[in-house]
Formats: structure tokens, sequence, C-alpha cells
């Protein structure tokens, strides 16, 4: 008998998707990203989504595909927490480029039992707590968002924390069965900044004040200078648990990252 801890084996449907992952990530080298997102599009087979939560590596990626009229499906997660200033940016981009960008809110019966369970804040009451308004506002809108794709394309950059360091342009997201996308994978934030800058791309006002990483305005302050991007998420937990849950697996190891070493 297979002991509980040990290794999947994996199947015909998750080696295609490695040798898809493979190929993708490859067809990368060398690339500038509107040459990714566009290999993307050709590359795999299905419906490819991307989802923004309107912070400046997910508005390079908008611009991206959209000044190509790629055949990505562009959504949001509306979580009813969003700042004011990101609601105005996802106007301005709206504006911009000509599109509706659909969203994906929380169910509303999912909403009433968490506020039954922990009121307005209890967020800062416990990490369980933080988690269990992330999986009512956020991950369980991701998987309707995400229901049918076979590609899902993210902002997340390597050198955004110490977690995700060594992700993957390209990887196999088992347990959601489709492959997770990175074309700003090796970006520095001082690439992604000169790209939106060149291009013109609106970028969220609270960025020049200091918010290098937006997510929900409770969940989310500046930083200050020498502190990690992503130092303004959930500041008052300890750092391992900078996640809300999204690009991580069940095994709390963030998916498409590489092992590394200690």
């Amino acid at each position: 008998m297979r002991h509980a801890h040990s290794p999947k084996v994996a199947g015909p449907f998750d080696r295609r998707l490695g040798v898809a992952a493979a190929d993708l990530a490859a067809s990368f080298v060398g690339k500038d990203l509107f040459q990714r997102v566009a290999s993307a599009a050709e590359r795999v087979e299905g419906e490819v989504v991307f989802t923004t939560s309107f912070g400046i590596e997910d508005q390079a990626i908008s611009h991206a595909i959209l000044s190509q009229g790629l055949d990505i499906e562009i959504v949001t997660l509306d979580t009813g927490r969003l700042f004011p200033e990101t609601l105005r940016v996802w106007a301005e981009t709206e504006t911009r480029y000509g599109v509706t960008i659909r969203a994906h809110s929380p169910r509303h019966d999912a909403l009433e039992a968490l506020g039954k369970r922990q009121g307005v804040d209890g967020i800062y009451l416990s990490v369980a707590n933080r988690k269990d308004c992330c999986t009512v506002r956020k991950i369980e809108p991701l998987a309707r968002a995400l229901d049918g794709a076979s590609g899902w394309i993210t902002g997340l950059r390597g050198d955004q924390s110490a977690q995700r360091a060594g992700v993957e342009p390209a990887a196999v997201d088992a347990e959601r069965g489709l492959l997770k996308i990175n074309p700003l994978f090796d970006w520095t934030r001082d690439a992604v900044v000169a790209f939106t800058a060149l291009h013109e791309v609106p970028v969220n006002a609270l960025h020049a004040r200091g918010f290098l990483s937006i997510g929900c305005a409770p969940c989310t302050r500046a930083v200050a200078s020498g502190e990690p991007e992503r130092a303004g998420r959930w500041w008052w937990e300890e750092e391992a648990a900078k996640e809300c849950g999204l690009h991580v697996g069940p095994d709390g190891r963030l998916v498409c990252a590489k092992e590394l070493s200690a």
C-alpha cells in the first residue's frame, strides 16, 4: 500500500501538460512580453485566461494582450474590498482599450456566512480567519474564473518575495488541471515600471504612494524604504504566511516555483 506522503504518479494528462509547459517555457527564451503572451495564445490548446488585479505587473500584461488583440480572456476578482484607486484604474483600462473586463465576485450567501463567523474585520484576529476570508472573496471566485480554462496567465515575478523566488515561466497546476503561465517570471520591478511608462499604460495611483503590492484595502499598506515588495500585505502576520492561497498548492508551496536549496 502506498503511504499518504508518497509522491503522486503522473498520469497521461499530467505528462501532456508537462510537455506543453516545457515547450511554452522554451518559447519564452529571448522574447519580449508581447511575444511571450502571443506564444501563450498560440501554443496553449483551449481557452487561456488572464486574471488581473490591476497592479503594475498585470497592467503591463494587459497592455501586451490587448494591444495585439490576442484571444486571451481577461478577468478580475472583485472581492468587494478593493481600493477606490483600484476601481479607478480598472475603469481607465476599459476606456483606454475599449474593452469590458469581466468580474467574478464572491457568492452572496458565502459573504453573509463569513460575516456571521468573524464579523467585519475578523481577519486581524487570526491567520485562519484571514485565510477564510481569502477563500470566500478570492479562491472560490477564481475557481469559477478558471473553469474550463487550459491556461492561466499570472503576473508573478521571481523577485517579488523569497517565496516567489524560482518561479518558472510555465508549469503544470495539477490541482486545477491547467498550465500556469508567468510571462514576467524573470523581470525586475524596474523593468515593469519602465515598460508601463514607455507604453503609457494606466497604473494604480497607489504605487506612487508606496503601495508596491496591492490587494484588498484592509490587507494592504505602503512599504517603507528597503522593505520587500510584499511586506505591505497582511503585515500583522509572520512573513512565512504572505500568500492568500491563489498561487499555492495543497502542500503550501507556490505552484510554478522550482525547488530551492536551503
